[in-house]
């Protein structure tokens, strides 16, 4: 496969997000050049449980680096980024620098990553992965109710930003090679994170009129991850069917009757009732038992994996997702997706420190061409000549088709009146003050906004011509059904390349098209809970928790960056290619880190409740007023020696800080001893002074987010990332868009989401239908605009 051959990369970042943006252009064939400072990259020393390395490399830093080149940052940088495609940094330190670089080198495109994006009022502020998910909402709405909120464990920052930003880059550098117009790419790692952490709960709010925010927020899903007899299993229950067969499954009958416990909030209302009509159940079977008698049902269900169980979990090793570090000692994950049946080429081993120095040769892009005489490349969305059939639902592959359209793509959602997208159902919350209630899903509304929408019922000929019609004018098609469904209406690779041979068709199974798993369902919390998130995740006293949504948009991401590495293989090939991105896949590569630290260094990575590995003290902490009605979480991240001292010195010198010492290992081993006394600081002081004091002496902190608020977070409003979109059924709503800014790019939303066949008679007519034959459609059912 010729990938991304031709593409050079150079990568001057030195945490997560970046080095796993050029990890997945390194794995797709691009030259990826490490640039690192004489003292080495920050990641070659870092384990997370604190292993010794005897002066080797660090086991993550050589997933994060293989199949790359190394050279030291110093006099042959210039040369270097001269011939570059793509510049990727985490830090705004060289601002003017980049200017100069994009006046030098106008089909540059730079990638720039940081903690809040470099404009806005948080721009600069010093943050962690733990500061930046309770910054962007993340942590407010995760929790048992009346209990202390606690994170997403994993730095989940980094590894959905890392992966955001490579298909973004990548559609950039697309442009570019076309054109000749570079890009400046202002990624925010808060935006992502509400993104992806948050579950659109801010619109959800905006449908309601935007009552006040009240009390707090934090709940959890039920049944979710429950103890069995032999350890613990996970469910998701999303629909009402789903909920039904659960009940059925445990023996309760009579709860399906009665409807008692159908929806969330009744189940939440009566939690501790409720766990322990579940617990009968599961706590007297093993989790084997519980899993293979929900998939006879169809539920949603997992064992609870961590960096030991998924080595052996019989999906995985069937379709051999781990594999031996070229450089020996740990295993790894394989990219998550397949071109053709094909995975990408085997990693070559990480490089030693500027072991490519002086060696590397110089190199002019190639394709870079001048912009026309009417400057049009400047002014095109980099995929404004792409054309996509959007055959998905729910979340993971609806936001992979969003961030292809806020791109330029031209996207037309595909569903039914017979079976609308699932993600509509979450609408039902709002059947009490809208008649047409499938139109109010705010995860609906967010992940499809800015495309077009048709209903077709593809099980009827008609509806299947009609199908084909739109690929034979299309560039990919995508789905995220379980296999059974598409290949149900007789939809295959085969198929595909007989309506257009130029058409890729990507594939977003839950758990990939073979293996024993091949036809079982699957939603991100399903992925959380077998890839080792909700494992991580959660206090130390309770038990695993899923975090509530990633996975989601990390199997979109991968697929929508899967698909633009399709699309250069097309220019060479002058055909489609057959995609395929399994969910559960993406998950691992994101969780690697369990893996790694487990089988390069015998560590099994536990649960540390708001602790984290690589930060202490670390936590979240009450202020002064706190109560139930008006929450004043503070949360603290002390990474560095010198933020220590700052945190001591604003303490006031206290003797017991005094003969705890400043390393990061001395800080972690004394946190039982320091967290109680920042509580009675805390719980002394006003939070926002404490912020402000904190946030000036360079120490991470800040306050926890209610993530019904965010439309109006001031650094969100100064980065225009909620756009305003008028819908004919919740009228003008705050809606995210895009977690990054282009140079180029004013706002990514165009149009709101589209209501059901909103957009049948222009694309029909488009395809020449007549008025006539559109209305007999209609009168068919093969298309419709209301459920039924």
């Amino acid at each position: 496969m010729h990938g991304l051959k031709e593409l050079r990369v150079i990568d001057a970042s030195g945490g997560i997000a970046g080095s796993y943006c050029s990890k997945l252009f390194a794995d797709a064939g691009a030259d990826v050049i490490l640039l690192e400072p004489a003292a080495g990259h920050p990641l070659r020393g870092w384990s997370a449980s604190g292993a010794e390395l005897g002066g080797e490399d660090a086991a993550l830093f050589r997933y994060l680096n293989a199949s790359k080149r190394s050279a030291t940052d110093g006099a042959d940088t210039g040369g270097l980024i001269a011939g570059a495609d793509l510049l990727i940094e985490d830090s705004d330190a060289r601002a003017s620098e980049r200017r100069a670089l994009r006046e030098r080198h106008p089909g540059l495109v730079i990638l720039t990553i940081t903690p809040f994006g470099i404009s806005g009022p948080l721009a600069g502020r010093p943050a962690t992965d733990f500061t930046i998910q309770a910054e962007s909402g993340s942590i407010g709405a995760r929790g048992r109710p009346g209990k202390e909120p606690y994170q997403a464990a994993g730095g989940i920052s980094g590894w959905t930003g890392g992966s955001f930003a490579a298909a973004a880059a990548l559609a950039a550098v697309r442009r570019a090679r076309a054109t000749g117009c570079g890009e400046h790419i202002d990624f925010s790692l808060h935006e992502v994170t509400a993104l992806v952490t948050n579950c659109y709960l801010d619109l959800m709010w905006g449908i309601l009129g935007r009552p006040p925010v009240v009390g707090s927020l934090p709940n959890l899903e039920t049944p979710s991850i429950e103890r069995t007899r032999d350890g613990f299993v996970g469910f998701t229950t999303y629909t009402a069917q789903q909920m039904s067969d659960f009940l059925l499954m445990i023996g309760r009958d009579d709860l399906r009757t009665s409807g008692e416990f159908d929806q969330f909030a009744q189940r939440l209302g009566r939690l501790d009732e409720w766990e322990k009509i579940v617990h009968a159940y599961t706590k007297s079977h093993t989790t084997d038992e519980i899993v293979a008698s929900a998939q006879l049902l169809r539920i949603p269900v997992a064992p609870i994996g961590n960096g030991r169980t998924v080595l052996e979990h019989e999906q995985l090793v069937a379709r051999g997702v781990f594999v031996q570090d070229p450089s020996g000692g740990f295993s790894r994950p394989l990219p998550p997706y397949r071109i053709d049946g094909q995975r990408p080429a085997p990693p070559r081993r990480a490089p030693r420190p500027g072991e490519h120095d002086g060696r590397i040769e110089p190199r002019e892009p190639a394709d870079r061409h001048r912009l026309g005489a009417d400057g049009s490349g400047a002014s095109k969305l980099p995929l404004a000549d792409v054309k996509i059939i959007d055959a998905t639902t729910w979340w993971a592959g609806p936001i992979a088709t969003q961030m292809l359209s806020m791109l330029g793509a031209d996207v037309i959602h595909v569903e039914s009146i017979q079976r609308v997208d699932g993600a509509r159902s979450v609408g039902g919350t709002f059947a009490a003050r809208h008649d047409a209630w499938w139109e109010c899903s705010f995860i609906f509304l967010s992940a499809n906004a800015n495309k077009r929408g048709i209903t077709l019922d593809l099980s009827q000929p008609k509806g299947l011509e009609i199908f084909a019609e739109l690929i034979g004018a299309a560039d990919a098609l995508v789905e995220n059904f379980s296999p059974r469904v598409m290949e149900g209406f007789g939809i295959s690779w085969e198929q595909v390349q007989q309506w257009n041979p130029r058409c890729h068709y990507v594939r977003m199974p839950a758990f990939g098209l073979d293996g024993p798993w091949r036809e079982n369902v699957g939603f991100a919390a399903t992925m959380e809970q077998m890839a080792g998130l909700s494992w991580l995740t959660g206090h130390v006293d309770d038990q695993p928790r899923i975090q509530r949504g990633p996975c989601d948009p990390l199997a979109g991401m991968h697929a929508a960056f899967a698909l633009l590495v399709a699309m250069a293989e097309r220019e060479h090939s002058g055909r489609g290619h057959f995609v395929e991105c399994a969910m559960l896949e993406a998950a691992l590569n994101v969780t690697a880190e369990q893996v790694i630290e487990y089988t390069a260094y015998g560590q099994l990575m536990e649960r540390q409740g708001n602790r984290s590995p690589d930060a202490a003290p670390q936590g979240l902490f009450a202020c002064r007023g706190h109560c139930a009605e008006s929450p004043q979480w503070l949360a603290l991240s002390v990474v560095s020696a010198s933020q220590w001292r700052a945190l001591v010195e604003w303490l006031g010198g206290p003797d017991w800080a005094a003969a705890i010492g400043s390393t990061l290992r001395e800080r972690r081993d004394h946190q039982h001893a320091i967290e109680p006394r920042l509580r009675g600081v805390f719980g002394e002081r006003d939070r926002e002074r404490c912020l402000a004091d904190l946030l000036a002496a360079g120490v991470p902190a800040a306050p926890v987010v209610d993530p019904r608020a965010l439309a109006s977070h001031p650094q969100f409003v100064a980065r225009g990332f909620l756009e305003e979109l008028e819908h004919p059924i919740v009228g003008r709503q705050a809606t995210m868009s895009a977690p990054f800014r282009f140079a180029s790019v004013e706002h990514w939303l165009e149009r709101a989401a589209p209501t059901l066949g909103q957009h049948n008679v222009e694309i029909l007519s488009g395809l020449g239908y007549s008025p006539i034959e559109i209305e007999q459609l209609a009168a068919e059912k093969v298309i419709g605009d209301w459920p039924g």
